[in-house]
């Protein structure tokens, strides 16, 4: 069993005076500033972070006039009724093209995430023909970010998640998911347990990573310039392997996809 433990309650606030983020900047450090002006880092504590600033930060960006559309994104984009240097973008992030109807480019991505446009975003980018891009590794920023504020937690345990928002099947509105897990488990497998009556529960697992990101989301907004959160009164055993495992295991075997049948 690998699960993570809410207290009696949480406290999520969002995390203000994050400033500009440049390309190759020491992101841990750059943000360490504005977590302690919010009250700091205490163990067993969750950092939200949006992929926009990790993205940033990583120069995971694209100027859309320097691209020249191949043949392919400019049929797929006569397709889905997008500007052809997107769609050109788009296909260099993309493992497989899952529906392409007019106004919709589902993609899978070199990462394995199932998403709108492989992620690829305008927003919140600085204007003009920029583009940014999901991390390369979202796992691997994750755990970069948790290293650089392990002393801000007093060594932890500490867990960073890092977000994006997609669409689900089956559901209108969007939903901030984790692209990137460090420190804590991704999933709360609950398998084995009994419920109050005695029953043995066989299928619960809780993707407890997605469901913190829909928490922070909520006070960081989208258009509010504040692109962190943390998360307080959450509790996982640290030495669990399955902590390290990251977002992957978020990711659904194809063979087990309803959706992909």
């Amino acid at each position: 069993m690998t699960a993570t433990v809410a207290a009696d309650r949480l406290a999520c606030w969002a995390v203000g005076g994050v400033g500009a983020v440049t390309a190759g900047a020491d992101l841990a450090a750059h943000l360490a500033g504005p977590l302690q002006a919010a009250g700091g880092l205490r163990p067993f504590d969750v950092v939200i972070v949006t992929h926009k600033i990790v993205s940033k930060a990583e120069g995971r960006l694209v100027e859309l006039g320097a691209v020249e559309p191949s043949p392919e994104a400019l049929r797929l984009a006569g397709d889905v009724g997008q500007d052809p240097r997107l769609v050109e973008v788009i296909l260099a992030e993309t493992r497989r093209v899952v529906r392409a109807v007019p106004g919709l480019l589902v993609t899978e991505t070199h990462q394995g995430l199932v998403c709108a446009n492989a992620g690829v975003d305008r927003s919140n980018v600085g204007g003009g023909g920029l583009v940014t891009l999901l991390p390369e590794d979202p796992d691997a920023s994750a755990r970069r970010l948790r290293q650089g504020w392990l002393p801000l937690a007093g060594g932890g345990p500490l867990g960073v998640v890092v977000t994006d928002t997609f669409g689900r099947p089956f559901r209108d509105g969007g939903v901030n998911v984790a692209i990137g897990v460090a420190g804590m488990p991704a999933m709360s497998d609950h398998r084995g347990i009994q419920d109050p009556y005695g029953y043995e529960l066989r299928v619960s697992t809780l993707a407890t990573a997605d469901e913190i990101a829909g928490m922070g989301e909520l006070v960081m907004g989208k258009v509010d310039g504040r692109p962190l959160a943390v998360v307080r009164g959450l509790s996982w055993d640290d030495g669990d392997r399955d902590a390290q495992t990251g977002a992957a295991r978020l990711q659904r075997n194809p063979d087990r996809d309803v959706f992909r049948w």
